[in-house]
């Protein structure tokens, strides 16, 4: 009775961890309830456990796009991804080209036997011991193309992700420069909107003057005051503009969002005024140097290794295998007294075999690398199209962009000259305060449009070097004098 007893409370306790454990690790209960367990509790104080990478950053320089680039490719983890994915690939082709060499591994054998041996009309009872430490040796001599298929395939996968290296290097460059232009253009957008407030607050002034004067009349004043909030609710949009466009840039360089520093003035900055070659200059330079286009060449290599390393299967292979070593051994027969015995050991053999027949397998395998390569090959012509598509759409709107930024410009000019002739024909009574108000607000909306089309052509430019590959190249040095 106590051992059913005893076996009714291992059952229990058994099946109560079972329960516990499909209750912590379960599907959800139901399709219109939120799950919640522990192990999503776990798994939530981990993540918020898992340090955040900060690193220092002055925030009184005034950064430029080039050393912005720099932390971000030494910092965005994006980076340090691909960077570990290269090396695994590396470390891949040291794997297959192993299969080059020997095995080697040194094995110790012990062993304790007791057997019944029939001897005449009766069984007598042997006992032996052994102890044999060994070498062993192990060596394809001869795959006929299996082993190099294979090393070719592990290069081909390495130079893959060396090119996807460099193309998140190339991404990367343009996000930063991408992000920073919008900054630049944002911070530029607020400097011309408090610009524009205190101009709106300068009319206003002078209509408080003018009707405190009875030069002016109160309808006047109330469209200065009205022209000034406006232009200050304008501020208050480019003040939070600027702030989500720094908080961009900062986590592009792996900063958290919050982070304080400076960047140049968009007036700083140099614009171009012609393009620099032709579109076809473009697309043909894309063609040559775009990374995402050279990885996919190497998927045409690396199909072309995997037909090699398949078709390699029809042929026969021939191994070595060897042992030589040492065996120290005990024997005793009945109860008779016992005797040691040792000496040398080894063996040696040659292994030729030949695969006659496997249901196909090895005419799919290599149905499937062709198919695989004529993937890899389709896909090229359609990735170069593409990249063709693009270079054109990035050089078509760059070319929009300095037509808009030149336009921009004039436009600032003459609103600009605009509005001081309102401004002085108001002084004189030429013209009323409405003339001066209209001119203030094209002004404002001239000065906006100026900053965006600089803003605009200086990311046209970086999109068009982010299209042809310009972005990751290395300019060679220039000869000295």
């Amino acid at each position: 009775m106590a051992k059913i007893s005893a076996a009714l409370a291992a059952a229990a306790l058994l099946m109560g961890m079972g329960g516990a454990c499909g209750h912590a690790q379960s599907a959800p209960a139901s399709p219109a309830q939120i799950w919640h367990s522990s192990a999503a509790q776990d798994l939530s104080h981990e993540a918020a456990s898992i340090p955040e990478a900060k690193y220092d950053i002055d925030p009184h320089k005034i950064w430029t796009l080039p050393e912005l680039i720099d932390l971000a490719e030494q910092h965005n983890p994006e980076t340090r991804v691909a960077w570990a994915q290269a090396k695994a690939r590396a470390a891949s082709l040291g794997i297959a080209r192993s299969a080059l060499f020997p095995t080697m591994a040194a094995v110790a054998l012990a062993a304790t036997v007791r057997t019944a041996a029939l001897i005449g009309e009766y069984f007598h009872r042997q006992t032996e011991g052994l102890f044999q430490p060994t070498l062993h040796v192990e060596y394809l001599v001869l795959d006929f193309g299996g082993r190099s298929g294979a090393i070719d395939l592990a290069k081909a996968n390495l130079l893959a992700s060396d090119f996807a290296f460099n193309d998140t290097h190339r991404k990367i460059i343009f996000q930063v420069a991408s992000a920073y232009y919008r900054l630049l253009n944002a911070k530029g957008q607020r400097e011309a909107a408090e610009v524009s407030l205190k101009n709106a607050q300068t009319v206003e002034e002078d209509a408080q003057n003018r009707l405190s004067n009875g030069l002016a009349t109160k309808p006047d004043l109330l469209e200065a005051t009205a022209a000034r909030a406006q232009a200050d609710y304008d501020l208050q949009a480019a003040v939070g503009a600027e702030d989500i466009a720094r908080g961009d840039l900062a986590t592009v360089m792996g900063l958290p969002p919050a982070t304080t520093f400076q960047v140049q003035d968009i007036h700083d900055l140099a614009t171009p005024s012609d393009m620099a070659g032709s579109v076809d200059q473009d697309i043909d330079r894309a063609f040559a140097q775009r990374p995402d286009l050279m990885q996919q060449l190497t998927r045409i290599r690396a199909a072309s290794a995997s037909i090699k390393e398949a078709r390699s299967t029809y042929f026969p292979t021939l191994s070595f295998a060897g042992d030589g070593g040492l065996a120290r051994a005990y024997g005793q027969q009945d109860l008779y007294p016992g005797s040691y015995a040792q000496g040398e050991v080894w063996s040696v053999g040659m292994q030729l075999k030949w695969t006659l027949f496997d249901g196909l397998r090895r005419e799919h395998q290599i149905a499937e690398a062709e198919a695989g390569k004529k993937e890899a090959q389709a896909g090229v012509e359609a990735l170069r199209d593409q990249i063709a598509d693009e270079v054109w759409t990035a050089y078509t709107n760059m070319k929009t962009a300095l037509r808009q930024q030149q336009a921009a410009a004039a436009l600032l000019t003459a609103s600009e000259q605009s509005y001081e002739a309102a401004r002085e024909s108001y002084g004189y009574g030429v013209r009323n305060l409405l003339d001066v108000v209209s001119a203030q607000k094209t002004l404002a909306q001239a000065r906006s449009e100026d900053i965006a089309a600089r803003s605009q052509l200086l990311l046209q430019v970086a999109g068009l070097a982010f299209r042809t590959g310009d972005l990751i190249q290395v300019q060679p040095p220039k000869a000295g004098p």
